[in-house]
């Protein structure tokens, strides 16, 4: 699913609760892009993804080498989350406003940025323009790895998502 020339947003609590699978090869997501310019300087922000047995809420911005991302990363091994924890439906929230990005997974923070730290080279930040919206399911690829032991048919499960602006 993409917003993408359908529904931008700058600024807000975005909120997503969903399950997601973890089995070997799957590669879910939940993630933004600016409206304006090339990857990475448009800047990307990485909700909630999960590969290779870990949870993650990344930021990226642009390098003075062309598609080449600066990275501010964060994981936690689902190991880590307790017992059942991939069977239960959690809660993805980002907190951004024109000072810093906040990511969480069920009100734990897992990632803070400060926009100033996230510049292009030319000392833009790629975080105050709007973004689009994307959810996918990735299936193998170099994140996802081989998913020759999962069963299929697999489910990523949204409840929902919702986006709250202040007027």
């Amino acid at each position: 699913m993409t917003t993408s020339g359908l529904q931008s947003w700058q600024y807000g609590r975005f909120e997503m609760r969903a399950r997601i699978p973890t089995t070997a090869g799957m590669w879910p997501a939940w993630w933004t892009l600016g409206v304006s310019g090339e990857w990475p300087s448009n800047g990307e922000i990485d909700i909630m993804e999960f590969y290779k047995g870990n949870v993650l809420a990344n930021v990226a911005c642009g390098t003075s080498t062309r598609w080449t991302a600066k990275w501010d990363g964060s994981s936690k091994a689902v190991s880590s989350l307790g017992a059942n924890w991939s069977s239960n439906f959690h809660i993805w929230r980002m907190d951004w406003d024109d000072q810093n990005i906040n990511l969480y997974l069920d009100d734990s923070l897992l990632n803070g940025v400060p926009l100033s730290s996230m510049l292009n080279p030319d000392g833009t930040s790629p975080f105050k323009q709007k973004v689009t919206m994307l959810v996918n399911l990735a299936v193998g690829g170099d994140n996802g790895g081989d998913p020759a032991g999962t069963t299929f048919p697999v489910k990523y499960e949204v409840d929902y998502i919702r986006v709250f602006q202040k007027l």
